[in-house]
């Protein structure tokens, strides 16, 4: 085994309530409930997983507050993702609130929830406050559906002062769009060389509990091929994932994808790359 820790570079906290986080469906029975850091503590340990990156999962700066909280009494979550108002007008002085926090990485807008997403990536006070971040030393998360690659690959082009982090692999439309069409499309995204990728959040776009990893495999193979083992990084994107699988399939599936790499390609995927873009520590 190498001795080089593993990060899961992508995962939630929450207590859950249900106006709070209204994204939660019915659909979604499985968590509509409390996801705390001892239940995710476990899932690491026995895949010998040193820590996590903590992502906000609604759009609040409490949900910021309260991930920073769970990081300062559990040393192993190494990294928060939080969310903060791009849009207001006194966002430097917001940000120069919490520029004490060593933990708190970078920021992420769920853009896939706006009404016109790639009309979003476009606006105006959105991209100077993304750019704001990057002059900050942040790191900013693209959230997006397939559908708006288009706008995301104008808008990483934009914003070049720092690094971006595609979450999910972009969310490429499995269940209709061939992982060779998709890797076609994903390439000038890919080759913007400030734009890491998450090996993570695949098998909640295939159908819950009805994928075969022979389908899902060739769009990580894609991912691999078009950013290259130097820009990848595992997540797990617990606990959402349990809507489709286990945390074990998830880890199951990046390992098979990633088995042909070399050990120093590997040791990069499933954390140092992590390491390297959130500018975390020595573990």
């Amino acid at each position: 085994m190498s001795t080089v820790w593993r990060v899961d570079a992508h995962q939630h906290f929450w207590r859950f309530d249900p106006a709070a986080y209204g994204w939660i469906g019915d659909d979604m029975a499985v968590l509509k409930r409390d996801f705390l850091p001892a239940e995710l503590r476990f899932e690491l340990d026995i895949r010998h997983i040193g820590g996590s990156v903590a992502v906000q999962a609604r759009a609040s700066e409490a949900e910021t507050d309260f991930l920073l909280g769970l990081a300062s009494s559990n040393p192993w979550i190494l990294g928060v993702v939080g969310w903060i108002d791009l849009l207001a007008g006194d966002l430097e002085s917001r940000l120069e609130a919490r520029a004490s926090s060593a933990v708190l990485k970078g920021y992420r807008h769920q853009v896939q929830d706006e009404p016109s997403p790639s009309a979003f990536l476009e606006d105006g006070r959105f991209n100077r406050g993304v750019e704001t971040l990057q002059r900050g030393g942040k790191v900013y998360e693209v959230l997006i559906h397939a559908k708006d690659l288009p706008a995301a690959i104008a808008f990483c082009g934009r914003h070049d002062l720092g690094p971006l982090v595609l979450d999910h692999l972009g969310k490429p439309d499995v269940r209709h769009e061939s992982a060779a069409e998709w890797a076609r499309r994903i390439a000038p995204l890919a080759a913007q060389e400030h734009v890491s990728c998450k090996l993570s959040g695949l098998i909640t776009e295939a159908h819950w509990h009805g994928w075969d990893e022979r389908d899902l495999l060739p769009y990580l193979d894609a991912a691999l091929e078009c950013f290259g083992p130097s820009r990848l990084l595992f997540g797990s994107d617990w606990p959402v994932c349990l809507l489709s699988g286990t945390y074990d399939q998830v880890c199951g599936l990046a390992g098979k994808a990633t088995a042909s790499l070399s050990e120093a390609e590997r040791d990069a995927v499933w954390g140092g790359n992590a390491c390297r873009v959130y500018g975390i520590g020595n573990l």
